[in-house]
């Protein structure tokens, strides 16, 4: 069994995909850090000096609080159960900006890999010196004229 469980480690494609994962998992991470760090600030200032992370519905109904201005560190501190809606929209942006990242670069590699050319045909068919009519390779006699061809064998 342990046997087994190595020649399946080992082979190309587990390993493949194993340095995939891990390689994925760290361009993530850099992808949420560019939407939560550098693109989200600005987006939030544009808005009005909001900020997503923040944005909360609650469902319950504290006294003596604006909800308009509930933020999620407030709401965590009261103990009030919300639904965090601005985590989910930066969520939606981090997955939107590397689903597309990802079809770019798979985009530019299926470029840089250039389809190999079909090597030409080999021909099935040759004209009859004769009566210039297209007669298959192989035939000895042109079945148009009946003048004798050159043979395949040659």
């Amino acid at each position: 069994m342990l046997k087994e469980f190595k020649e399946f480690v080992m082979r190309g494609n587990v390993l493949d995909l194993a340095v995939a994962v891990i390689i994925g998992a760290a361009f993530g991470k850099i992808v949420s850090s560019l939407v939560g760090d550098v693109l989200m600030p600005p987006i939030g200032r544009i808005i009005g000096k909001l900020d997503f992370s923040s944005i909360v519905i609650p469902l319950a109904r504290p006294e003596g609080v604006d909800i308009t201005k509930l933020t999620l560190k407030a709401a965590t501190d009261m103990g009030l159960p919300v639904i965090k809606v601005g985590l989910f929209l930066n969520n939606v942006i981090d997955f939107v900006i590397v689903a597309f990242v990802i079809f770019l670069v798979i985009k530019l590699v299926n470029r840089m890999q250039r389809k190999k050319a079909a090597p030409p045909a080999e021909p099935t068919t040759k004209e009859c010196p004769f009566c210039l009519s297209v007669v298959s390779l192989k035939a000895v006699r042109c079945p148009h004229c009946t003048s004798q061809l050159e043979t395949a064998a040659k």
